[in-house]
């Protein structure tokens, strides 16, 4: 029986999805996490704790380095909640466009019996502009910019993207129109909207910053529904004084922003649908399940994606440093207990790797011989020995 411990509120139509060889929030020592938005960072895990998956893409709350080296796999949901961020970020493309919480505010504010002679008078201050034939830069094109820049094409938007990284699989979700950047600035210069859409990373941080932001279009409007401080929020504050930018939208809120008219901030919502939040739980469930049960990592975060056939009796699942000679002690390891090896994966990712060693029957003297080997080699982080499934 797996244990499933969760936190935040995991949507209930995911964690139904579980089989019945799980419990969730019943036992005292869990095999895995489920997690939104806890910080991690001070937390003491378990000694048996396997696996977290965080219902959601961004993973900045979970100590990566500290999972990695006690052997604790660690999976997002990329895409998920890609959906729900992509729609958000079109709307309030239309509502900054036409000033539409300006004249909301002001429609609350204003009434009376003359209203409607007041309102066709003083109805033009709104006036905004329509989207069509605006120019966009997406910066990232992953599931989200992908997205929200195949949206932009349909409602007749110039849309230029900007991804050094970008994937296989994003390019093939691209419509053809999307023209692509060879330089960030080459990507915000002329613009009309700039939106961004890359994880946060220490080459990500800040890149949205006052060197960038003196080379877009005055006026341009600037979108950050990706992480805190991939925007310079201070740099933006100081474009908007300056008119290099109108407005500034995000879902990530700092003192620094507060009470500017220019600024609107949304309560981290990009993400926050109910359908977002049951596709995030439904791909946890089936990230933990796999991983538990066969070893099979999927959107790893720490580890690469590693996933073969589990056809022979057992698998050995190793976690390790990526450093020179760790499969030949391994596969010495198994040769001394006079075990065969039938299958063998082993993938790197950054400092880790992932080794997995399919094998046929073992005696209880091996599998003592062998989980006491392996778990003796000083770079492995941890070991685990797994039946093959029943079908």
């Amino acid at each position: 029986m797996y244990q499933i411990k969760t936190y935040n509120a995991i949507a209930k139509e995911g964690l139904d999805t579980f089989k019945e060889n799980y419990q969730v929030n019943t036992g005292q020592e869990p095999d895995a996490y489920m997690i939104r938005s806890i910080d991690l960072h001070d937390y003491q895990f378990e000694p048996g704790l396997l696996a977290i998956a965080r219902c959601g893409a961004g993973f900045n709350n979970i100590p990566l380095d500290a999972c990695s080296e006690q052997g604790i796999a660690v999976f997002n949901t990329p895409g998920g909640n890609a959906n729900a961020v992509k729609e958000v970020v079109i709307a309030l493309m239309v509502i900054a466009n036409r000033n539409l919480i300006e004249a909301a505010n002001w429609s609350a504010q204003n009434v009376g019996e003359d209203i409607s002679l007041r309102t066709e008078r003083e109805k033009s201050r709104f006036n905004g502009h329509e989207l069509f034939g605006k120019r966009l830069a997406v910066i990232g094109m992953g599931h989200v910019g992908s997205l929200v820049a195949n949206a932009a094409i349909d409602l007749g938007m110039d849309v230029i993207g900007y991804d050094p990284y970008l994937s296989v699989d994003a390019a093939w979700n691209l419509t053809a129109r999307v023209q692509r950047a060879a330089t960030l600035a080459d990507a915000v210069k002329g613009a009309d909207f700039i939106t961004v859409h890359v994880p946060k990373s220490e080459e990500t941080t800040g890149m949205i910053n006052q060197e960038l932001l003196a080379q877009v279009k005055p006026g341009a409007i600037l979108f950050n529904y990706s992480r805190l401080g991939i925007v310079d929020n201070q740099a933006a504050v100081a474009a908007l004084a300056n008119g290099q930018l109108g407005q500034y939208v995000t879902d990530f809120g700092e003192d620094c922003l507060q009470d500017n008219p220019k600024v609107t901030i949304t309560p981290h919502l990009g993400g926050s649908t109910k359908e977002a939040e049951i596709n995030c739980a439904k791909m946890a469930v089936d990230e933990l399940t796999q991983y538990l049960e066969t070893g099979n990592t999927t959107n790893a975060v720490n580890l690469p994606d590693v996933v073969a056939p589990f056809t022979s009796q057992h698998r050995f699942t190793i976690i390790h440093r990526n450093i020179p000679n760790m499969l030949g002690q391994i596969s010495t390891a198994i040769a001394k207990a006079e075990v065969n090896i039938d299958n063998l994966v082993n993938r790197a990712k950054g400092e880790y790797a992932y080794t997995m060693v399919d094998v046929g029957e073992l005696t209880a003297e091996q599998t003592e011989i062998l989980t006491t080997t392996l778990n003796q080699i000083d770079a492995v982080s941890r070991v685990r020995l797994l039946d093959r499934p029943k079908q």
